[in-house]
């Protein structure tokens, strides 16, 4: 009895503890807003490498290629090197526009590698070596920036050498396709607005976020490189960045636009992805921040919190599993709903103000139910992550598909690589069910404030469980017809 209230209460405050960060980092954003000055242009442009880390992405690869070939960068300061380990037909699409793009006179190199070694992380570093930038650019293949994002970022590395790396705003391709895409902006809206302007505004640690910024050689050099021991290698990357005397900085008001998962199963997978990456850095860096003399203690402290967020996951699934057994032991809940209803005021609060501050309105805040389901419904997926990142040194580093989607377009259904996702979701139905079994015992027992929060928990999973269930049932049907159908390009959608 004791070590399970001990365990219930350990999770309801360490939970309580992320709340009312997100919470303070939103008060801190309204308070202190990003500053918007641009920094002189230099006199004189210096060298610029961007790199395009390129897997098996032949849906959106010759859209980014035209996009970074419109840069209206000087023509004789830019390098461009698509990092390309695709082992599908991605490669022959990628060769084939290069070659135009060379006719055309663009400084462009087709890179391969015999083998995947490092994923994304032995990719940029192998291109780094060859590379002739003195600042090197990196987008995902589902981006497109605008033909100014280099001169508008750039002048911030010239303007102060002490800046290691620039993380610009992701804005987003697809954010009408769904009520599930939509939801995902409202997250990443509320990180690039609110956490990350909070955070600089107090002098704690930023992240980069692996696309859509720039960095500066020497920093990535004097850090020691990339290195594929995480599959955050980004975050890892600017913690030893930073770690090292080296400065980040977000310009919020700079964006490139990308795109969200549509599939339920590919968000859950790049949440994991983040999720493990995030404890393997915590892993390889709670040391090294404990000690440095580099960072302020609250910095230091706020370090730790950042790199070890995920753990909300194995935290909500404790707080419902061990939920049950005190009921049944006749254990109070009603505190803990309380003190934790007013730590949850924090993430609404930033996606809110992160709406306003980018948009002038909030309608798009009619996802935040979604986002809520999402959030709370992948924290089976999140636990395993967490676990992961805690115990494996090494791990498959798990893309996300991309499928061109811009608008409202939802045609993802049927097209390569949906296949990749779709994982059985059994977690999610056990714990849906056990929530479900929970909630009728507390209505029975009395425990009125329990019953709406396993409800909230029942429905979430639900979500993911059943939403996983029908996209697959969506892309099945719809990849029988593709298949009975010749393809103009000579392979399958």
């Amino acid at each position: 009895m004791f070590i399970i209230e001990a365990l219930y209460t350990v999770a309801a405050l360490m939970l309580a503890i992320y709340g009312f960060n997100a919470l303070l980092l939103a008060l801190v954003a309204i308070l202190r807003p990003a500053r918007l000055e641009a920094p002189p242009k230099p006199d004189t442009w210096p060298g610029v490498t961007v790199q395009l880390p390129i897997y098996n992405e032949i849906h959106v690869v010759t859209r980014l290629l035209h996009a970074v070939a419109h840069f209206d960068y000087p023509r004789d300061r830019l390098e461009i090197q698509v990092l390309d380990d695709s082992d599908d037909e991605t490669a022959r699409v990628v060769h084939t526009t290069v070659q135009h793009l060379r006719r055309l006179g663009m400084n462009i190199h087709h890179v391969r590698r015999a083998h995947r070694h490092g994923y994304k992380a032995g990719a940029l570093d192998h291109g780094l070596r060859s590379s002739q930038g003195e600042l090197i650019a990196i987008f995902d293949a589902d981006f497109v920036p605008p033909p100014d994002w280099l001169r508008r970022t750039v002048p911030y590395l010239v303007h102060d050498p002490r800046l290691g790396f620039v993380q610009t705003r992701w804005e987003h391709l697809n954010a009408d396709t769904s009520p599930i895409t939509l939801a995902q902006t409202l997250a990443l809206d509320g990180h690039f607005a609110v956490e990350q302007v909070g955070r600089q505004a107090l002098g704690w640690p930023l992240t980069f976020n692996g696309s859509a910024g720039l960095w500066r050689r020497s920093c990535i050099e004097g850090s020691g490189g990339w290195h594929d021991d995480t599959v955050c290698e980004d975050l890892d990357l600017a913690y030893r960045a930073q770690l090292a005397g080296w400065k980040g900085k977000v310009v919020p008001h700079i964006a490139a636009a990308g795109e969200v998962p549509p599939l339920i199963d590919a968000f859950r997978r790049q949440q994991s992805r983040w999720a493990t990456g995030s404890m393997q850095a915590l892993r390889k860096h709670a040391r090294s921040l404990l000690r440095t003399s580099a960072l302020r203690l609250d910095a230091r402290i706020q370090g730790l919190l950042h790199l070890s967020n995920y753990l909300v996951h194995p935290l909500m699934v404790m707080l419902l599993v061990l939920t049950l057994p005190l009921m049944l032991m006749e254990h109070p809940l009603d505190w803990p709903m309380a003190y934790l209803s007013l730590a949850g005021l924090g993430p609404p609060l930033a996606y809110a103000v992160a709406q306003w501050r980018l948009r002038g309105h909030g309608r798009r805040l009619i996802a935040l139910p979604m986002l809520v389901f999402l959030g709370i419904g992948i924290a089976w997926a999140g636990t395993r992550a967490v676990w992961r990142g805690l115990t494996s040194r090494r791990t498959p580093f798990e893309r996300t598909p991309k499928f061109r989607l811009e608008g409202e377009d939802n045609t993802w259904p049927g097209k390569r690589y949906g296949e990749e996702t779709h994982a059985f979701t059994w977690g999610e139905w056990v714990l849906a069910v056990y929530a479900l079994a929970a909630a009728a015992i507390a209505w029975h027992k009395g425990n009125v404030f329990a019953v709406p929060f396993l409800l909230l928990y029942a429905t979430s999973f639900l979500t993911v469980a059943v939403g996983v269930w029908w996209q697959a049932r969506q892309h099945r049907k719809a990849r029988l017809r593709a298949l009975s159908r010749p393809s103009p390009h000579g392979f399958s959608p």
